[in-house]
């Protein structure tokens, strides 16, 4: 007997409704079984997580400032992979909207009057990320280049200009030898919720998850960026644009990735130093894939990574464990995710192995 690997019949291919918490109850298996090898109680391990996120006014709110770029990214990845581009690049496009925003706020605020400084900052954000998007999308329409290859390794020459810059000549003079610009001014700085470091980006992101929603689901551009991605030999013979459409899409997708950079600068950190670049387009992938690409499910996803996140580091402070273990855990429900995808799409049937060919007269065997 052989085994293969299939296509299930058309009907098949959405995923049932048990994928999702079944990634989650892999993730929590996973995540006991590396609390007992490393000598802990799972059930005390989660109860610090869960302490360390939702345990108090402050720790929830540390975990809405960690969402807030997680939401964009998730957004800039969702909106790509709708019409099968792969974004690896949100991670460069975030670090260049930070490095956008960082310039506006301290070379072109004083020169603007008070009520445009902070809107310009939110477009010099957004600006910065959809530049670095174009260059991968140009590739992608004209050159037929991988947007994955293109995308990913476009994020290290971002992040290492960016170096280069609060290291060298926006360095600020008066730092006292610390890697980093001076700080922003006040009225470029996103405002905040009362004491806490919950900022502005929190209501643009959600704002920014229901007009994507209207967007894809209720106009004419929606609907062409869907079938793109449903069947682009479709789409051709339709007469759609694929060269627009991706250069548009690839766009938007940057913009919404330089958003979260734009926020990081301008509502958490006040100045462009290390600490921007530290992994919030790679984790928009996993917001994107958990909220199956749906932009109203990516705040929730968004809010759950954001709580992994915190509630590791949680881990680090009550039982020396390493907050890396919520990394672990984000691998693992992404790839039980996709392993649901892929077990929704095909199946492994058993087939029956070829007889040998037998000459005439030859008896057959029993």
């Amino acid at each position: 007997m052989a085994w293969r690997i299939e296509k299930r019949a058309a009907g098949h291919g959405a995923a049932p409704w048990w994928t999702l918490p079944a990634s989650f109850a892999m993730a929590l298996a996973v995540g006991a079984l590396i609390f007992a090898l490393l000598g802990h109680n799972p059930v005390a391990a989660y109860g610090a997580m869960a302490r360390g996120a939702v345990g108090s006014f402050y720790h929830f709110s540390e975990v809405l400032v960690r969402a807030i770029p997680l939401m964009l990214t998730g957004l800039a990845v969702a909106l790509a992979a709708t019409m099968l581009l792969w974004n690896i690049g949100c991670e460069g496009q975030l670090v260049w909207g930070g490095i956008a925003a960082a310039g506006v706020g301290l070379f072109v605020a004083p020169h603007l009057p008070e009520v445009l400084v902070l809107p310009a900052v939110i477009l010099a954000g957004a600006a910065g990320g959809a530049l670095w998007a174009l260059i991968p999308a140009v590739l992608k329409a004209y050159l037929a280049v991988n947007e994955i290859l293109s995308s990913l390794l476009l994020n290290y020459i971002a992040i290492i200009f960016m170096e280069h810059l609060y290291f060298g000549p926006w360095r600020n003079p008066e730092g006292f030898g610390f890697p980093g610009t001076a700080q922003i001014d006040e009225v470029a700085r996103l405002p905040h919720w009362g004491a806490t470091r919950v900022h502005l980006g929190l209501g643009l992101a959600l704002v920014l998850a229901l007009l994507l929603f209207g967007a894809l689901r209720r106009t004419p551009w929606g609907y062409r960026v869907r079938v793109i991605g449903h069947n682009p030999q479709a789409a051709r013979y339709a007469g759609f644009r694929l060269r627009r459409h991706v250069i548009g899409v690839m766009l938007l997708s940057g913009a919404l990735a330089g958003l979260a950079g734009m926020a990081e600068v301008s509502g958490i950190h006040f100045r462009l130093q290390q600490g921007l670049a530290v992994g919030y387009g790679y984790d928009g992938i996993i917001v994107a894939w958990l909220a199956r690409l749906n932009p109203l499910a990516v705040p929730f996803t968004a809010l759950l990574l954001g709580a992994l996140i915190v509630g590791g580091e949680q881990l680090q402070s009550s039982l020396h464990l390493p907050s890396s273990i919520s990394m672990v855990l984000e691998a693992v429900l992404l790839f039980g995710l996709l392993l649901s995808e892929a077990l929704a799409r095909y199946r492994l049937v058993r087939r029956a192995s070829a007889q040998p060919l037998r000459r005439q007269g030859e008896p057959t065997p029993p």
